[in-house]
């Protein structure tokens, strides 16, 4: 792909820190699940628990393994200085090797090492410890166990981007510079995840996340917020708890899975801001799942349990869409929502009833009423209600094309941010290409030589004037530029975005830029979606005419210069109605101002059940 991308963004692909205990990493399931997620293109950083490698190492060398016992029953491994090299030598000839051979007999790249290797990870040293022993409570002073307190980011995310999967396991160095320090294997994939601002954290443990009833594996928790799960944590999971809470600090959206997998099927959710009311659990945490473009999977696996759960069949198409569907017959209702964001990163939060948080209007908010509505209200017979969350919606619309020729529908309510007492009849057009240029280096100082620079200069310069010969009302804008010498070829790109107004042909608004790419500067055309209007006359504005009137709401008509899969769909559906509703300010889309109010969002809930049922009827 080109340096710039479709967005010219400069966001790294997603990332996954996963903590596997040594239990899991006997399990070939949990690596095709890793290679599964490299192939999708996420970045990968493993963090290995070694507890059954250092046993093994331990019996190779005929070593008895130390332990003490802490004042609350616990067992501990005691790490005095002494057996600080053989445990080190447990993860590097045990451990280390196990992961490293399963992950690239499937293909991957692999760095391993333990994280005290050039200091990746540095601890400071833990004060005394209470222990019991032959019932009476004495110190150790010389424990070596440590708590993080940095992780060498720069470095990190340099072996991130040059090996498919990175992993590190303890123990880490000594910020003081003494003997190596045992750490939590949990806790440092919490830390690590914080510090380099993961996208998504997974503690894979061997039951089903964390259990009411150790006895009984059924008895998963699915949701807890901090200080909720403590009273249900016994032994090792007291530390996947704890990992689980210091993840909350940051904004990767944070799960204990098992047995033995990633899927988070029966995982036990970790949430950062819970909702005010029960009524916006799923709002609140669909926004705080990440979702950014090309990182949809985990949310579409959520929200496909959810809709399990509320009696809705859902899959996930070969789009990776998620497909949600009510009712049969020959009248068919699409509500096209979509999955992904923009890049985000701060935490999501409610203050009071308002949240706070990437998606929460653009557009969540709106994929969330969608489904909500679908759960609640009961097709009529002959009527088929089908809700797709779309990937992609941000940067290539891929999954609304999918849709495009995969779902026909007879109307189409199009999930992007109105208002709840509005509804957007159409929006402009959009053409997306990119500029770009590659030829010989040639001296700056010889007579016309035109560097990659120069040469999207002039054509950027065109761009305005060719634009505005077409229409008055088209809007350009540069996503990003780019020019550099690579040694022995000068390179150039940029991206440029042009909003088309109706009655402007996005083949004519297309040929206009083809021209100002002047040889040896090449086109590509990245996306080209023309314009769209619904009548009010046609039946689905009427359905919510009536909706608006039985709630007394006197309705504001929109026409959007921006652009959604409503366009996508009308590059070859003729005659279908469409229109855009959801919740929220389009003003805030993209921003890091983006927040939605509770009575916001049930307003719209209502208003868009309401005209539903209206258009169902009909």
């Amino acid at each position: 792909m080109p340096a710039l991308g479709e967005v010219a963004s400069s966001r790294e692909a997603a990332l996954y820190v996963v903590k596997l205990g040594s239990a899991t990493l006997l399990h070939s399931q949990v690596f095709d699940e890793l290679l599964e997620l490299s192939r999708r293109g996420a970045r990968l950083l493993v963090i290995a628990g070694g507890a059954a490698g250092i046993a093994e190492h331990y019996r190779r060398i005929g070593r008895d393994i130390r332990t003490l016992v802490s004042r609350n029953g616990d067992e501990i491994r005691y790490c005095p200085p002494e057996e600080m090299r053989h445990i080190v030598a447990a993860y590097e000839e045990v451990t280390l090797p196990l992961v490293e051979e399963e992950l690239t007999r499937r293909g991957l790249s692999v760095f391993a090492a333990v994280a005290r290797t050039g200091a990746l990870v540095k601890a400071t040293v833990n004060g005394p410890m209470r222990v019991q022993e032959d019932g009476r409570t004495r110190l150790v002073r010389d424990h070596r166990a440590g708590t993080v307190s940095s992780v060498d980011v720069p470095r990190l995310t340099g072996l991130l981007s040059t090996f498919d999967v990175v992993c590190l396991s303890p123990p880490v160095a000594d910020a003081e510079g003494g003997t190596a320090l045992n750490v939590d294997a949990d806790v440092l994939a919490a830390e690590a995840a914080l510090a380099l601002d993961a996208d998504h954290l997974r503690l894979v443990t061997g039951t089903a996340g964390l259990l009411t009833d150790p006895a009984d594996p059924a008895s998963s928790l699915r949701h807890l917020t901090e200080g909720e799960g403590r009273r249900y944590a016994k032994g090792r999971m007291r530390q996947k708890v704890r990992a689980a809470e210091i993840a909350l600090k940051g904004t990767s959206d944070t799960a204990i899975t098992g047995p033995h997998t990633l899927s988070a099927a029966g995982a036990t959710w970790f949430w950062r801001a819970p909702a005010p009311a029960a009524d916006l659990d799923l709002l609140a945490r669909t926004v705080e799942l990440s979702s950014v473009s090309r990182d949809e999977r985990e949310i579409a696996e959520f929200l496909a349990d959810w809709c399990a759960e509320h009696g809705i069949k859902a899959e996930i198409d070969a789009a990776n869409n998620l497909v949600a569907t009510k009712g049969a017959g020959p009248r068919r209702l699409l509500m096209l929502g979509h999955l992904d964001t923009v890049p985000h990163r701060w935490p999501v939060r409610w203050d009071g009833e308002v949240l706070s948080g990437r998606g929460s209007v653009d557009a969540k908010g709106s994929l969330v009423t969608y489904l909500q509505t679908l759960a609640d209200f009961d097709p009529p017979e002959g009527v088929e209600l089908r809700v797709v969350g779309a990937v992609e919606e941000e940067i290539t619309g891929a999954g609304a094309f999918h849709v495009r020729d995969a779902y026909p529908a007879d109307a189409v309510i199009v999930g992007e941010p109105s208002g709840a007492e509005a509804l957007t009849l159409g929006y402009y057009g959009l053409v997306k290409v990119r500029f770009s240029v590659r030829e010989p280096t040639g001296h700056t100082a010889g007579e016309g030589v035109r560097t990659a620079g120069d040469r999207m200069v002039e054509v950027l310069a065109g761009v305005p004037a060719a634009v505005a010969a077409l229409h008055p009302d088209a809007l350009t804008a540069v996503l990003g530029v780019r020019a550099l010498n690579q040694g022995d070829a000068q390179a150039g790109e940029a991206v440029v975005d042009v909003r088309v107004p109706p009655g402007l042909d996005v083949d004519e608004t297309v040929a206009a830029l083809r021209a100002l790419a002047v040889e040896p500067v090449r086109f590509d055309v990245l996306r080209a979606t023309p314009g769209v209007t619904t009548r009010r006359t046609s039946p689905l504005v009427k359905a919510f005419q009536r909706a608006f009137a039985a709630a007394e709401v006197t309705p504001r008509y929109l026409m959007k210069k921006g652009s959604s899969d409503m366009n996508t769909l009308a590059t070859t559906w003729r005659g279908v109605p469409m229109v855009a509703y959801g919740p929220g300010d389009a003003k805030l889309d993209h921003t890091p101002d983006e927040h939605l109010h509770a009575d916001e969002f049930r307003r719209a809930q209502r208003l868009l059940t309401a005209a539903v049922r209206e258009w169902s009827l009909m």
